[in-house]
């Protein structure tokens, strides 16, 4: 970064106004922010493939006025031994009082009994209007409130798609708020161990903060103003997000700077050099993973599209903060800041002597054995990806624990068809209505057929299924249906539905897969290749990153089937980890090849490994704990998607910042030496023979300390300079 810029965010005026503007614009986001819950979009299209039959099915609803927020709520009722006459009074009440419900959109079916003689059902159709996804749990709450608790033994269960969403929307209510206090509190204990100091960490929370107020109240603009689309889960990444990576830039600047310290007097230099150094190296992290969300944009999933504009302008936002922000809090601080140690001028550099310079002479004797035994582990614990399922969750799969409506879904598959409150609707003209309903009935796969409903030239066909609506076989139905109504009038019948709808998520999800992963490696290739102005280097640690996102990926599935019982996952959830793996972990490769590259050029490349790894390895490991714990706050939620990408990119920077950069790159970087920087002039640069040389560690015999100024002393000295 250049140091015209560095000097300013740290000058001695300058510092004052940078404070004063971020606190008036933190002021102003407040109120923004708080509005994006408002703007959210949680309606079914805003998650499903935008060009999917589902999607145009659901459009094709609304033409034809079906309303496609209606949601069907299936009421259970279950009596061991059989259901006597005084229950079906007691339930036919309980549908008596639900037909005066506001929300009612249609008839209620029922109440139908089993053909068992246990059971006896409810299909009430609700609709969400306007509230959409949010205000499904206040709908399953008022049938709560109808529903009886007797005759005495005869017990309920709210199910169907109403009742599985309103215990999702339940897992997520307060998720804002929740995953925000406990990423902050996981952040806040990492970073009191990091600095042992009892007041440094509140500046990098307190910029983390301003950085998630601001980046809320664009994404509010945007979304109010310019049609961005957010959702909740892009609304909830957002927050883990810009706490996680601002968090970790802060990490890096600290570091750096408290290096600084002990070069230079005045700490306003030290801060200009700090910026100056690791500027370029924070701002190609954050380019990054700004590049890599923005890639999301070309995703098939309006869900996962919409993820990508919404992470990119969140760490755009806390890139800009934490290089001005923070820097100029850092400066009015002054040195006390880092009580009870203070960085003194011409102290030793902790890291000269610590964890990680002991770590490289023991990788520098054997490195070429070091990264072949490592590659060989990670490669190893990458073949039980090869086990994970990432063709959906089954509905029962989807929770932890076992939710109301999941005892109701067990309890009506027990006694009824399998799909009650889940039909397939076929949108077709009326012309062809007759023909369509005739070959939706001869369908394999498809059970009772309603006859065709018409309005005006549309018409809508509604079946039932006879396997599990969330199952293979139900998939398999929807599939032959589409091929066979192809050839039915003009072919222009679409097939929707909660099955159709999964089954596009699948299709559109493992498309994103094959398509967005590549692209995110390009650009993170060509990020790389610019900032190290090499081609080997690049190339290798992308190899790197990519072996530890397979490691992630296989050691997480043996985790998902031991631990939560689970061996399948959602459809998106390999992109979803390739992102925030790569995009995030490539952070600090980044980190510690540029200080390797820097010391390059007066120590030679093998020399300058053992350096950056010590002058780095611990503000590396400190951000990826910060990371991982951030990420891990997401298992805490009782939805497994979340509890699993939660484990798995936790694991995943883990692995990273532990193994993967520590001892797989530096073994490289020796092994190699200055040939990872071809074709540049770097590459000419001679490595000194190690033999058995003692390496310089950071900050002995590069730079030495600038001279005393008479001001920083007594600056340094009192609270607030």
């Amino acid at each position: 970064m250049g140091r015209s810029f560095a000097s300013r965010v740290s000058n001695r005026r300058l510092k004052w106004v940078i404070l004063v503007l971020w606190l008036v614009l933190a002021a102003a986001s407040g109120p923004l922010a708080g509005g994006l819950t408002d703007e959210q979009d949680n309606e079914v299209s805003s998650w499903l493939p935008g060009d999917a039959e589902s999607t145009l099915a659901i459009e094709r609803q609304a033409e034809l006025g079906s309303d496609p927020d209606i949601i069907p709520a299936v009421i259970v009722y279950e009596r061991s031994g059989g259901v006597t006459d005084e229950d079906l009074a007691a339930v036919q009440e309980d549908a008596t009082e639900l037909g005066r419900l506001d929300e009612l959109d249609g008839e209620i079916t029922g109440p139908i009994p089993s053909e068992d003689g246990e059971a006896i059902q409810l299909v009430v159709p609700l609709n969400v209007g306007a509230e959409g996804w949010e205000g499904i749990g206040g709908l399953v709450d008022g049938i709560r409130d109808v529903v009886t608790d007797g005759p005495d033994g005869l017990e309920s269960w709210i199910t169907g798609p109403a009742g599985n969403a309103a215990d999702s929307a339940e897992a997520f209510e307060g998720i804002d708020g929740a995953l925000l206090f406990a990423a902050l509190g996981v952040v806040i204990l990492i970073l009191l161990f990091t600095y042992r100091s009892p007041v440094l960490w509140i500046l990098p929370i307190f910029s983390a903060i301003v950085a998630l107020f601001c980046s809320q109240a664009v994404i509010y603009l945007l979304a109010r103003y310019a049609d961005l689309t957010v959702n909740g889960q892009s609304a909830s990444i957002l927050t883990v997000l810009v706490i996680g990576a601002g968090t970790d830039y802060a990490l890096l600047l600290v570091a750096r700077y408290r290096e600084e310290l002990r070069l230079h007097a005045d700490r306003h230099e030290a801060m200009t050099e700090a910026v100056h150094r690791a500027g370029p190296a924070v701002l190609a992290s954050g380019g990054t993973v700004v590049l890599g969300m923005l890639c999301l944009a070309f995703a098939d999933m309006n869900s996962t599209a919409g993820l990508g504009p919404v992470a990119a302008i969140g760490v755009a936002v806390t890139l800009v903060v934490l290089m001005t922000l923070l820097p100029a809090l850092l400066v009015i601080c002054g040195r006390w800041v880092f009580w009870p140690v203070r960085p003194a001028l011409g102290s030793r550099e902790p890291s000269a002597t610590g964890i990680w310079a002991r770590v490289g002479s023991l990788i520098k004797p054997r490195p070429r054995a070091v990264w072949v035994v490592t590659s060989l582990l990670l490669g190893v614990a990458a073949i039980g990806m090869f086990g994970l399922n990432a063709k959906g969750l089954t509905q029962a799969d989807s929770f932890r624990g076992d939710p109301e409506s999941i005892q109701g879904e067990e309890v009506a598959r027990a006694h009824f068809p399998a799909t009650a409150g889940n039909p397939v609707y076929v949108l077709t003209t009326a012309a062809d209505a007759d023909q369509v309903a005739d070959a939706v009935a001869g369908t394999e796969g498809i059970g009772a057929v309603a006859p065709p409903q018409t309005t005006g030239n549309a018409a809508l066909v509604q079946a039932d299924l006879t396997d599990p609506a969330d199952s293979q076989n139900a998939y398999d139905t929807i599939e032959r249906l589409r091929t066979g109504l192809d050839d039915v009038g003009d072919g222009q019948a679409v097939v929707g539905g909660n099955t159709a709808v999964n089954l596009d998520v699948q299709t559109a999800s493992q498309r994103d897969n094959r398509v967005i992963i590549p692209l995110i490696m390009l650009v993170v290739l060509v990020v790389l290749g610019l900032l190290l102005r090499a081609i080997v280097a690049p190339l290798i640690l992308i190899a790197t990153v990519v072996l530890s996102y397979g490691a992630a990926l296989g050691i997480s599935a043996v985790i998902f089937d031991w631990t939560l019982g689970v061996s399948s996952t959602d459809s998106s959830f390999p992109l979803f980890v390739f992102v925030f793996l790569v995009a995030l972990g490539i952070d600090y490769n980044i980190f510690l090849m540029t200080r390797v590259r820097e010391e390059s050029f007066d120590h030679g490349t093998r020399r300058a490994a053992l350096i950056g790894l010590a002058a780095t390895g611990g503000v590396i490991t400190s951000a990826g704990l910060v990371l991982a714990a951030t990420f891990a706050v997401l298992g805490t939620l009782p939805l497994t998607f979340l509890t699993q990408l939660g484990i798995a990119v936790a694991l995943g920077v883990l692995l990273d910042t532990i193994i993967v950069r520590s001892v797989l790159v530096t073994a490289l970087n020796l092994d190699v030496g200055r040939w990872m920087w071809w074709p540049s002039m770097l590459a000419q640069v001679h490595d000194e023979p190690e033999h058995d040389r003692e390496p310089v560690h950071a900050g002995e015999g590069a730079r030495v300390p600038g001279p005393r100024s008479r001001q920083d002393d007594p600056e340094d000295a009192r609270p607030g300079s």
